[in-house]
């Protein structure tokens, strides 16, 4: 049995859906999931969750993200990337921007803000896809949601193209950044390439190319799940009956598995370099609630 975290080169052309359908079929039809979409043109680091550690979705998919990427003022498309349609022109003005100033208009955006999300994309409203809404030719009003930029660096100018590197909080649109940051600067614009190189401690280095992802090569790269959880704390779980028990989820109380402190944060109870379960502590009972348990070696 495959279980663990592989580090995908998603190639571009390919949805997220895609690429994961493709490793599951490549390692024998296991269990597949992902920690964060990334769109067709994109491409770079896809988190793929295999069997067990499709688990771990909602705790991966909470990490932060790097990118490297390019940009064209004074065009906006209606998908805010190149695989769109093409709804403005405004050349005159994007040839107006010079460095300093596209490097100004940049740093407005490095810290914590609000953004709202493009029509094509996978989130649910009223129980459809924006993206299905939008195809049919019809905009919503979305909610605009928090973000923080930590870092939105111009890279290279040739105008009226721009590469640039950024870092910022799950969730985050680089189509939406590029499109906001052309509307500040008065002419438009949008994404034309991505890579993201970097999702939580997962990075460029440790990804196989989708072309080579078959079973010995993954199980070469394949990050364990307690590894892969490596920005939680870690509680060691003593003695085969008491891991046993914690990876059947039986009730009990913190006490029974450690003489610390409960913990007031989620934890990852282990036993060596085996992952037993996520778990946090009632602070009124001093019970141990389960988040995820997962299947004993």
């Amino acid at each position: 049995m495959i279980d663990g975290v592989l580090v995908v080169d998603k190639p571009a052309g390919r949805t997220s859906h895609q690429v994961v359908a493709e490793v599951s079929r490549r390692l024998g039809r296991v269990k597949t999931g992902h920690a964060g979409t990334l769109d067709p043109m994109a491409t770079g680091v896809l988190v793929v969750l295999v069997g067990e550690a499709t688990k771990l979705a909602a705790v991966l998919t909470a990490d932060a993200k790097s990118y490297d990427g390019e940009l064209e003022l004074g065009v906006e498309t209606d998908t805010l990337d190149a695989d769109g349609q093409v709804v403005r022109e405004r050349r005159a003005q994007a040839a107006a921007i010079d460095r300093a100033g596209l490097e100004a208009a940049m740093a407005r955006f490095v810290g914590a803000g609000r953004q709202t999300p493009p029509m094509y994309s996978a989130i649910r409203q009223g129980g459809r896809r924006l993206h299905e809404i939008a195809r049919a030719g019809v905009e919503v009003e979305r909610a605009a949601r928090p973000v923080e930029i930590t870092r939105f660096d111009l890279v290279g100018f040739d105008p009226p193209r721009a590469s640039f590197a950024v870092d910022c909080s799950k969730g985050t649109y680089v189509r939406s950044l590029v499109a906001d940051l052309g509307e500040a600067l008065g002419c438009g614009g949008h994404l034309t390439r991505l890579r993201r190189t970097r999702s939580g401690p997962f990075d460029l280095s440790r990804a196989l190319p989708l072309a080579e992802v078959e079973p010995d090569s993954a199980a070469a790269r394949l990050v364990s799940l307690a590894d892969s959880v490596g920005h939680l704390r870690k509680v060691e779980v003593e003695g085969a009956g008491l891991a046993r028990a914690v990876s059947t989820g039986k009730p009990m109380k913190w006490n029974d598995l450690s003489s610390d402190p409960a913990p007031s944060e989620t934890v990852a109870l282990v036993a060596g370099d085996a992952l037993l379960a996520l778990a946090e502590v009632d602070p009124e009972t001093g019970r141990v609630r389960y988040r995820r348990v997962f299947r004993a070696a």
